[in-house]
């Protein structure tokens, strides 16, 4: 018996939709999401926009209120200060933890994913942010491969798919990915990862960290 990853359900793959809408700002914080006005947009029928909200609530893309309905969450400094606060607290216990127990497998997954994320950055056309989000979620989560600590990685899975939302927010119409995620810094983190440096693999990265909070922070300001 052969077995497989299964297909997305219809449910799921409404998530997706709605959750990129929320990214892009389509679906703006505030906004009531009213599952009439959602079957319309997205062409399906009630029961899995339901679930889909139902699924976003718990990721924290959605806020609902008992007999009142759904929201697309407000942002905040207050949650973006609170976010980046914990992940910088957690990233370098687990790259620490990852860098320790190092392999050459590793280090293969580790290039693999910077190689994929700067072939996006250096090419031409216009920027993709959604598909530069997830080539730099694949390199954060090689750096932390094999650090033994499941619950802290589920903890820092959660952070990360959190500010999300703050980091899509950093990005203008007219920015390039070099402006707001600079891939220097990453080429950086990545070879004192490889050279086997954890003070200043930890370091460069806590200073990433920052960096995009601060550009998060005056993209919030503006809005």
């Amino acid at each position: 018996m052969k077995f497989g990853i299964s297909a997305p359900t219809l449910s799921e793959k409404v998530s997706k939709m709605i959750c990129q809408d929320i990214l892009r700002g389509e679906l703006s914080p505030g906004k009531k999401l009213v599952v009439a006005e959602l079957k319309d947009k997205y062409k399906v029928g009630a029961s899995p926009i339901r679930e889909a909200l139902v699924y976003l609530s718990w990721n924290k893309y959605v806020e609902m209120v008992p007999q009142k309905g759904c929201w697309v969450p407000q942002l905040s400094k207050r949650e973006l200060y609170d976010l980046y606060g914990s992940l910088r607290v957690i990233s370098p216990v687990l790259l620490q933890k990852a860098m320790v127990a190092s392999d050459e497998d590793w280090e293969l997954g580790l290039l693999t994913s910077y190689h994929r994320l700067s072939r996006l950055n250096n090419s031409e056309g216009e920027f993709d942010f959604l598909e530069w989000e997830e080539r730099y979620q694949q390199f954060h989560l090689a750096l932390l491969d094999g650090a033994d600590s499941e619950s802290m990685l589920e903890f820092f899975n959660r952070l990360n798919n959190q500010v999300k939302r703050y980091r899509f927010l950093a990005v203008s119409p007219e920015s390039s990915a070099d402006e707001i995620f600079n891939i220097g810094e990453l080429e950086m983190i990545m070879k004192f990862a490889l050279s086997k440096d954890i003070n200043q693999t930890t370091k460069l990265l806590d200073q990433y960290l920052l960096n995009v909070m601060i550009q998060a922070e005056r993209a919030l300001e503006k809005v």
